[in-house]
């Protein structure tokens, strides 16, 4: 099998409230909405980064599979409170201008720009859902 053509399109990462998600992903990073299907909070929304239609996010009610028991529905509520179900790493060659600019959109900031031991410069905030999105310095 050949696997040189292979490229990442999409990440999944949970939502519970698709407004919130859409400020932050949408006016607080930049990203551009590719889909919104879905009504309610029952929504999935495709967003990415501009000029790189290749690669999304995928904002999805964590919940929604009819495979997931009640034990497990409330165990995601749970991480998800606490930040511990979902991240992402994502990259800039503009740090401090990216973690200004979430910043000023009230974003929560779990990291301010670090220069971190093992040799690379990154900060991290957390998105209405819980997950942590870490933003790392492209030099």
């Amino acid at each position: 099998m050949d696997t040189t053509d292979l490229t990442i399109h999409t990440a999944a990462l949970p939502h519970d409230d698709p407004e919130a998600s859409l400020a932050f992903y949408r006016d607080a990073l930049g990203f551009e909405v590719r889909s919104d299907v879905g009504s309610g909070k029952m929504r999935w929304i495709t967003v990415g980064p501009a000029g790189q239609p290749g690669t999304s996010i995928l904002l999805a009610p964590p919940a929604a599979d009819s495979g997931v028991t009640e034990d497990e529905r409330r165990t995601v509520t749970e991480m998800m409170a606490k930040g511990t179900y979902g991240w992402i790493m994502l990259a800039t060659t503009d740090l401090d201008g990216v973690f200004e600019r979430v910043q000023a959109r009230d974003a929560e900031v779990v990291q301010e720009p670090t220069e971190q031991p093992y040799g690379v410069r990154d900060c991290a905030f957390r998105d209405p859902a819980g997950n942590q999105v870490r933003i790392r310095e492209v030099r």
